[in-house]
């Protein structure tokens, strides 16, 4: 189990050295929106609040673990929403805690809105190097035994969206950063950014009894940083991933789906399928939504782990009739 503990950490490192600020991945990210898209912020209409804790790979001594807090609301101008994410991330020895302060202008399309986003906030990332086996004594790489960077960073979004149908974009870290400049190693570190798209339908098969949900979400690291004039720093080896979820809601309040992940790259055989998952959500009549997921890993990591799962709590309110609605489908 240790020799799994170094390996899995010097290869999240070393991910690090080469992208320091990740973007948490999440099953349940249709209940999560804020934290990809800040052009999401009061898209509910009302106020609603979110917190959702990841295990990835549970059973491995270091493996990832994430939570996230969002909060949201539309201000008296309904056309401007405002929200807060917050995304606290451990994997091994590290940790990365950031926040965003969102804000989002929606334009009305007869029955449509498009929302437009932006957003501001600080990443800390620090590492505690001490919690290592290091074989080799001496390593540049780690001779700062308590590594800690404050990264600020800005993003924007968009969100175009029905009753029925959803469609988005958002760069949650515009900014990339160079984080070699103060290092006395040769090995390259920095932030890349991340993209993510979005979309998702609402087709009633019995009136709002039984409604069927397709959604999509794609993510993608660097899509334009092959641009840089560092040669290093143009090799991205992060795939582009996507997550199809099926779903269907039962008299607004109970939820249950199934979806796949895996990277575009798999079906050229240069990366692998990676999970299968399924989920449930329970919206309460006071406005308590509970949600969990498993993740089934296609991985060889399904050998040593035993998949992974996410918990989900969330509250929505409504403002003008003051008390608790059944929730949007998106």
């Amino acid at each position: 189990m240790r020799r799994i503990f170094t390996l899995l950490t010097l290869i999240l490192f070393i991910g690090y050295q080469a992208n320091a600020q990740q973007d948490p991945m999440f099953t349940k990210y249709m209940f999560n929106s804020l934290v990809y898209n800040p052009a999401y912020a009061g898209a509910k209409d009302h106020l609603a609040i979110g917190l959702l804790h990841r295990t990835q790979w549970w059973g491995i001594d270091g493996a990832p673990h994430t939570q996230s807090f969002t909060i949201h609301s539309p201000l008296k101008n309904e056309r401007v929403g405002v929200g807060l994410s917050a995304v606290n991330d451990i994997i091994g020895p590290t940790r990365t805690t950031g926040a965003n302060l969102s804000y989002a202008y929606r334009i009305p399309f007869g029955k449509a809105k498009l929302a437009i986003g932006l957003q501001g906030g600080v990443t800390n990332w620090r590492a505690d190097w001490t919690k290592l086996n290091i074989q080799q004594g001496g390593d540049e790489a780690f001779q700062d035994q308590s590594p800690s960077k404050w990264i600020p960073n800005f993003g924007a979004g968009l969100y175009f969206y029905t009753d029925r149908f959803y469609i988005g974009a958002g760069v949650p870290q515009m900014l990339e950063y160079d984080l070699r400049d103060e290092a006395q190693t040769e090995i390259y570190a920095k932030t890349y950014r991340h993209y993510f798209f979005s979309a998702g339908v609402a087709i009633p098969l019995k009136g709002d009894d039984l409604v069927f949900k397709p959604s999509i979400l794609v993510k993608n690291v660097g899509l334009l940083s092959n641009l840089s004039k560092t040669d290093a720093f143009q090799n991205i080896g992060a795939p582009t991933e996507f997550d199809v979820d099926l779903s269907l809601l039962f008299f607004q309040q109970f939820w249950v789906g199934a979806s796949f992940r895996s990277a575009i790259e798999a079906f050229d055989d240069t990366s692998s399928f990676d999970s299968i998952d399924a989920w449930i959500s329970y919206m309460m009549m006071n406005g308590l939504r509970i949600g969990l997921a498993y993740d089934y890993t296609l991985t060889k990591l399904q050998q040593p782990a035993k998949g992974s799962f996410e918990v989900m709590l969330g509250y929505e309110f409504n403002y003008k009739t003051k008390k608790a609605v059944t929730p949007r489908y998106f």
